[in-house]
C-alpha cells in the first residue's frame, strides 16, 4: 500500500503574494484562502495542490526540497518568470542544463531544458 501526494506547503511570510506568483508561473489556480494560508491547484479534485502557510520565521539557507519545472522553451521561460517576478541565483550550478531561480520570497527552484531548448 502507498501514499498519494496531495499537498507540498511552502512556509512563507506572505501567502497571497506567493501564491499570486505561483498560480502565474504554473497556470494554478486559487482554490481557497484565509488569514494565514492560501491553497492553489488545477482544482479541488486534481493533486497535488500548493498550500502556501504564514510562518512568523524568515527563510534561512539553501531550500532542501524545490521544484523543477520543464518547459517546452527554457530561454522563453525562465525570461517569462523573470518577469513575473523571479530572480536568478547561484548555488554552484556552473553551466548546467537547468537554470535556478529564485521566487519573490528567496525559495529556489529549477527550469529545466526541456525537448525544445
Amino acid at each position: 500500500m502507498g501514499s498519494d501526494w496531495s499537498w507540498l506547503v511552502i512556509d512563507c511570510a506572505n501567502p497571497r503574494s506567493l501564491a499570486e506568483f505561483w498560480s502565474r508561473v504554473l497556470d494554478f489556480k486559487i482554490l481557497e484562502e484565509d488569514a494565514e494560508s492560501v491553497a492553489l491547484g488545477l482544482d479541488e479534485a486534481v493533486s497535488p495542490k500548493i498550500l502556501f502557510l504564514r510562518v512568523p520565521e524568515p527563510k534561512a539557507g539553501k531550500n532542501r526540497l524545490h521544484l523543477d519545472l520543464t518547459p517546452d522553451d527554457q530561454v522563453a521561460e525562465v525570461e517569462r518568470i523573470l518577469a513575473l517576478g523571479a530572480r536568478r541565483v547561484d548555488i554552484g550550478q556552473g553551466g548546467r542544463s537547468w537554470v535556478v531561480l529564485a521566487d519573490p520570497e528567496g525559495n529556489e527552484f529549477c527550469v529545466l531544458r526541456g525537448e525544445g531548448g
